[in-house]
């Protein structure tokens, strides 16, 4: 057990040993932030009954190992758009980080270069794309894009991202309205804006519509505007095609439907999310419509999986019920929170470990071999 000096979220400097799981994470988090803080990562949307639906649903399906498979030598590497990565996973788009931590998202991002995993800026992130570009040098990164309804900064957005070496556009399309999220403060909000403020467009519309307010005015009222995404829709999903020559998933599917249409409209692939039961009080699990959506995507385009992770166990059984890649959120990001740079590096070793033991136990020696005949599903009342 690592026993160095980390740098907590209030900048302070303590020597103690690193939590290894997702409830001592979370638990050394909510002990080391203020309640603001916590609530930002923690709250769910209403009263977090999706939060709880998610974390239910992986209890509900229960590994079935196979034994006396040579499982010596295992190779936990997955492929998506014809790149290799060594882990099965990588680290979901978390805004404005720097209201849990000084670093925020560069202290993530360099915790993923090392770690060799791949790292999907948030378009609400405290730091700019070019700024976390700068420290990742040429380790793999995506850039998850909000919708918008100005059509200059969504377009100057993916064209930063290009030319910054992200290597993919994640489009949200869960958002289109705020549903509320009981106990939250406003302070991350603010911590959430460098990708807007430091956008030529942006600064341009800035000037033309400051009108005698005050900067801080005028910036918050332009970013309402441009914020927008109520009328965003499939058409909308065609014009970023048009915009980027890079490989374009929709995150926020849950519905079979939706799965075709995406393919129909020009996805390269689509994230399973109900953003990890912060976007809509009583919504479905993400694991719960998997199997469904894999059946109608039937291997056409790659299928990605997050809201629920806590551990290793959960990267298996969703990886075996369809999804070819999975993404992490709240781990990493409490551990980004209890110990910086070194605490995300930690999660991510400690996951690692979790997905290659138990893909060993369940008897299979590579990603590839994971089906739905190693789960059984385990139905209660």
């Amino acid at each position: 057990m690592l026993g160095s000096p980390v740098l907590g979220a209030t900048g302070a400097s303590q020597t103690k040993n690193l939590p290894t799981c997702y409830e001592e994470w979370e638990s050394e988090a909510k002990r080391m932030l203020t309640p603001d803080q916590f609530s930002f990562l923690h709250a769910g949307a209403g009263c977090a009954s999706t939060t709880r639906a998610n974390e239910e649903s992986f209890y509900r399906w229960r590994l079935v190992p196979r034994v006396l498979r040579n499982v010596e030598k295992r190779d936990l590497s997955i492929s998506l758009f014809g790149v290799n990565y060594r882990v099965p996973f990588m680290l979901a788009p978390v805004g404005s980080q720097k209201t849990i931590h000084a670093e925020g998202e560069l202290a993530s991002a360099r915790a993923a270069t090392k770690s060799k995993v791949p790292f999907i800026l948030s378009t609400a992130s405290s730091f700019s794309i070019e700024d976390v570009a700068t420290v990742m040098g040429s380790s793999p990164r995506w850039f998850q894009l909000y919708p918008t309804s100005d059509n200059e900064i969504f377009k100057s957005f993916v064209g930063r991202a290009e030319s910054s070496g992200y290597s993919a556009i994640v489009l949200t399309v869960d958002r289109a309205a705020e549903y509320p999220r009981y106990g939250l403060g406003e302070g991350h909000k603010s911590m959430g804006t460098a990708n807007y403020y430091s956008d030529p467009s942006f600064n341009v519309k800035l000037q033309k519509s400051r009108n005698g307010e005050s900067e801080e005015t005028a910036r918050s009222e332009l970013l309402k505007s441009v914020s927008r995404t109520s009328k965003f829709s499939w058409e909308d999903v065609e014009r970023l095609r048009k915009y980027s020559r890079l490989p374009v998933l929709l995150k926020g599917i849950l519905h079979p439907m939706d799965a075709e249409l995406a393919m129909e409209h020009g996805a390269d692939g689509i994230i399973v999310s109900n953003h990890g039961g912060r976007r809509l009080e009583g919504e479905v699990a993400a694991l719960d419509v998997l199997s469904d959506i894999a059946k109608v995507i039937d291997g056409r385009i790659p299928i990605l999986m997050d809201s629920g992770i806590r551990g290793g166990v959960d990267v298996i059984k969703a990886l075996a019920l369809g999804a070819d890649a999975i993404l992490i959120g709240h781990l990493y990001a409490y551990a980004l929170a209890v110990a910086g740079e070194r605490g995300v590096a930690e999660a991510i070793l400690n996951l690692t470990r979790e997905v290659d033991s138990a893909l060993a136990i369940c008897g299979c020696s590579s990603i590839d071999q994971l089906d739905q005949s190693f789960l059984r599903e385990d139905i209660v009342g």
